[in-house]
């Protein structure tokens, strides 16, 4: 898309130096065009997609096995009267990583409200607490338990790092959960809140985009999402025709991106590659 943007002007006889130096009003900044078509390109693939999912046609997502295995985890649960633990990160609810992790939150309670599984989900700020209480009572309205909803599900423990830490190991230890789904942004903690569910007995599943964290957690845990996984899993879980639109359109995108790149590279190897420099260049 970049490339078209530079390519206009160029064909155009134009460039917005010749247009700056000619001294004629300009009403349009031609060195941003590249970013217009990119803009029109995604929204117009988005909505595509949206407009696909909507009528019901089925768009092809890979399957992410960890997300598979929450309902199988929850079951566990149930069958053991043991309670989950859900954990969204210990970020605040401006992290992109807490909103995902509290996003499948919304998915797990709607599991554990259908089959009646006690749920426990500490978290270290306030923000994430009234976010957590809302989504969980509206799941639990949406299954047609809402006498089964106690705010008490969503609780604040802590508001540091490590003093969270000690209070969910404190859970995992006293209450003994069946299952232990962490979900979000998550650092120094990662391995100590995973090793001490081991020694619980529970089934584990973690997702995270901190790279640094993922080792422990594939090291420790059942299953993993990794990276983008964690950001794909509402989507996943949901199938919701808006938000299957924007993953689907991401990657489509993502697919052109590649494709340019890997052209780029064939071309500059075989030294034929200037002119296509020249179509990305800002200068």
């Amino acid at each position: 898309m970049y490339a078209i943007g530079r390519a206009i002007p160029f064909l155009l006889g134009l460039s917005s130096t010749a247009l700056a130096q000619s001294g004629a009003p300009s009403h349009f900044r031609m060195e941003r065009l590249p970013i217009l078509i990119f803009v029109l390109v995604f929204s117009i693939v988005i909505l595509v997609y949206t407009n696909l999912a909507k009528k019901g046609k089925k768009l092809f997502i890979r399957k992410i096995a960890g997300l598979d295995a929450v309902e199988e985890a929850v079951g566990r649960a149930t069958e053991m009267g043991r309670p989950v633990l859900f954990v969204p990160g210990i970020q605040e609810l401006d992290d992109i990583q807490t909103i995902a992790g509290v996003s499948i939150l919304g998915r797990v309670a709607k599991i554990t409200a259908q089959y009646e599984t006690p749920l426990i989900v500490p978290v270290n700020y306030p923000l994430v607490l009234a976010a957590g209480q809302e989504i969980v009572e509206q799941s639990y309205t949406e299954m047609g338990k809402k006498d089964a909803y106690n705010r008490d599900i969503v609780r604040y423990v802590a508001g540091e790092q490590f003093a969270l830490a000690a209070a969910i190991n404190g859970i995992m230890m006293r209450d003994h959960p069946a299952a232990n789904i962490l979900m979000g942004a998550f650092f120094a903690e990662s391995l100590l809140l995973t090793e001490t569910g081991n020694a619980a007995g529970s089934i584990q599943i973690a997702g995270t985009a901190e790279p640094e964290q993922l080792p422990f957690f594939i090291a420790s845990c059942d299953y993993t999402l990794m990276g983008e996984e964690l950001y794909a899993a509402s989507s996943y879980l949901s199938h919701e025709p808006i938000l299957l639109g924007g993953l689907k359109g991401q990657d489509f995108i993502k697919i052109i991106l590649i494709t340019i790149i890997v052209a780029g590279v064939i071309l500059s190897t075989f030294g034929a590659g200037a002119w296509f420099h020249a179509l990305f260049s800002t200068g």
